[in-house]
């Protein structure tokens, strides 16, 4: 997905990696444990209670804090996505102490393993507009009314829900920031612009299948990548496969 280089989960008792760069930010939570580090030659110990983010091009290494070892899990960002402005405050502050920041970043690797890009799309841009917040000082830039955002959007995927590449997409046809699309739509609809999309994509799906036309057709008609993917999203609204509400309607 644009700006995730990479998604790692580890478990290590004992391993202790060496001084080494990224070319990407490291992005990490930590499940269990403790793990000790040097930064740019300070030390620092990520527990489970921080988000910890280290900058691209400044050496590191890791080590297990304690006997037990840790548990963690990291999302490498691209480095564009950031800035190079913030490599600076992120290392002098690697480590951020926001008890709703590492609840996105938790959700957003769930959303990234599980492959729901719609979801983890929006959640990154969530994610990175928070971690920047707190970079620069807890700077707010100035953004449009939410409601008119709100409308706007909605009408847009109303308009064409299986052409729509996407909420960053949106956000840039609106010339707003994906995280304020996200905040303004939620607000004003009580829904993420993400699910709003899927559930209209879902719509144009049912009908479709009931129509009588293939489910492999109806996926990539309707936006999804394959019939794989169309099954996952309608399982979890439905509670059935595609084949299976068609053969139903069918049936009755």
């Amino acid at each position: 997905m644009a700006g995730v280089a990479e998604v790692l989960h580890a478990e290590w008792r004992d391993h202790a990696y060496p001084a080494h760069t990224h070319d990407t930010w490291t992005l990490l939570i930590v499940d269990d444990g403790l793990i000790g580090y040097e930064l740019d030659r300070q030390r620092h110990a990520a527990q489970r209670s921080v988000v910890t983010l280290l900058p691209p091009h400044v050496v590191h290494d890791g080590r297990p804090g304690t006997t037990h070892g840790f548990r963690k899990r990291v999302i490498y960002l691209d480095e564009r996505l950031l800035g190079e402005a913030l490599i600076g405050p992120s290392v002098d502050e690697p480590m951020i102490t926001d008890t709703a920041l590492r609840e996105q970043v938790s959700r957003l690797d769930q959303d990234l393993t599980a492959g729901d890009d719609l979801a983890a799309e929006s959640r990154l841009a969530t994610v990175a507009e928070r971690l920047s917040w707190h970079l620069t000082g807890r700077t707010v830039p100035p953004e449009p009314p939410a409601a008119t955002v709100a409308l706007r959007a909605r009408e847009l995927i109303d308009a064409d829900p299986a052409g729509v590449e996407g909420i960053a997409a949106i956000a840039r046809r609106l010339g707003v920031s994906t995280a304020h699309l996200v905040r303004s739509f939620t607000r004003t609809h009580g829904i993420p612009p993400h699910q709003y999309l899927l559930g209209r994509r879902l719509d144009l799906a049912r009908h479709r299948l009931l129509d009588g036309e293939p489910a492999a057709e109806v996926a990539v008609a309707t936006g999804f990548y394959d019939q794989a993917h169309l099954s996952r999203h309608f399982g979890r609204l439905l509670a059935t496969t595609p084949t299976r509400y068609q053969r139903s309607h069918v049936a009755d």
